[in-house]
């Protein structure tokens, strides 16, 4: 995976203070942070989501729009 560089402001009393504690666990700032963003969890794609898996299927795949609305139309009138 390629690295970027990249500039953070933060308090210094929060900076001092992550420094301590990366020299006490013998880590880095850096680790720090991307350990903490590795915890965030990714975007997955609606593909493989549980409903989708679900719902596929469900509708014939040539129904268009027009035959959603038409269908709206006739179970709610206007």
């Amino acid at each position: 995976m390629q690295k970027t560089k990249l500039t953070v402001r933060i308090p210094h009393e929060l900076l001092e203070n992550a420094k301590r504690y990366a020299a006490e666990h013998n880590t880095t700032i850096t680790n720090l942070i991307e350990a903490y963003l590795c915890s965030i969890p990714a975007r997955q794609s609606m593909e493989n989501a549980p409903i989708v898996c679900r719902l596929s299927g469900i509708l014939m795949p040539n129904l268009l729009v027009q035959d959603y609305k038409k269908h709206l139309k006739g179970k709610y009138g206007s």
